[in-house]
């Protein structure tokens, strides 16, 4: 019982990392023809439809820890 007072938990750090997501989203538009409809979603037009994508990328930039 001595031996399990003594062993030590590891001690726990927070990080914070930047980091570069690509999620698949999907988009609507109206518009007459989909070489319009591509146009509008390239200009920013358009909204999302449902939440947040799927990841389907992640690289981490940069990561710091709690004292940096």
């Amino acid at each position: 019982m001595a031996v399990a007072a003594l062993r030590h938990e590891p001690q726990l750090k927070t990080f914070y990392a930047t980091m570069h997501v690509t999620r698949v989203e999907e988009w609507f538009v109206e518009a007459e023809s989909a070489e319009e409809a591509r146009e509008l979603l390239l200009s920013g037009a358009g909204h999302r439809s449902g939440g947040i994508g799927e990841c389907i990328h992640a690289e981490v930039e940069q990561i710091a820890g709690q004292n940096a």
